[in-house]
């Protein structure tokens, strides 16, 4: 059983590296991201408080991520392990985390500000399908509409500047004491995330000794 957690800033690849790694390894992706975004989309409660939190640039408070996190892995449909993306977020998240669980490696993905800026401003989302876009390297065929169900496309709430901003401040400010403490109790390592996404992938795999990417 293999259990991992991907850390790095908006826009540096986590869900898709995750993905990569779930569907390789028959891993479980969680992604704390998606959960929130499937709860907006669906106009539940929760997505009603985290769409207010979202627009205003704040990060959601701790109970409850952790709260989404447990509740998600006490499913327990993870027959060959996991991989978490999105969380922890701060000491404390992280303190809760490896009390639950025995992780077997964390990737830290590394990105420039400036290149989070310009991939992150570049996103567009289906507002009908919930399709992923980017404007740099997934375009719709036709401008503003999705490919599958011709939706149109929109920014995420959070995706603009000032709120970005703020997201890359907290996420600087908040983890580093995350890599510290777990680089005093699991094996960190750090990729290059400014590489094409299969590049990045073989350099996980290689650093977590893992059968691809040798």
């Amino acid at each position: 059983m293999r259990k991992y957690v991907i850390m790095g800033v908006q826009g540096s690849g986590k869900g898709t590296q995750a993905t990569l790694l779930a569907d390789t390894f028959d891993l479980v992706h969680v992604s704390v991201g998606d959960i929130f975004r499937w709860h907006v989309q669906n106009h539940t409660k929760l997505g009603a408080q985290v769409r207010r939190i979202m627009a205003s640039g704040d990060l959601v408070d701790d109970d409850l991520v952790e709260s989404v996190v447990r509740n998600r892995l006490d499913e327990h449909d993870w027959n060959y392990g996991f991989v978490v993306d999105g969380f922890p977020r701060n000491a404390r998240q992280a303190e809760f985390f490896l009390e639950s669980f025995d992780i077997d490696g964390v990737v830290v993905l590394e990105m420039p500000d400036e290149e989070v800026e310009r991939r992150v401003l570049s996103r567009r989302l289906c507002s009908q399908c919930g399709l992923d876009y980017n404007l740099i390297a997934h375009r719709p065929e036709v401008a503003d509409r999705c490919d599958v169900c011709a939706g149109k496309l929109v920014s995420r709430p959070d995706d603009h500047p000032e709120a970005l901003r703020q997201r890359l401040a907290e996420y600087h400010t908040s983890t580093a004491p995350v890599i510290e403490i777990f680089q005093r109790k699991e094996y960190v390592v750090s990729i290059d995330a400014t590489k094409p996404k299969q590049d990045v992938f073989n350099d996980i795999c290689h650093r977590l000794d893992l059968p691809l990417g040798r």
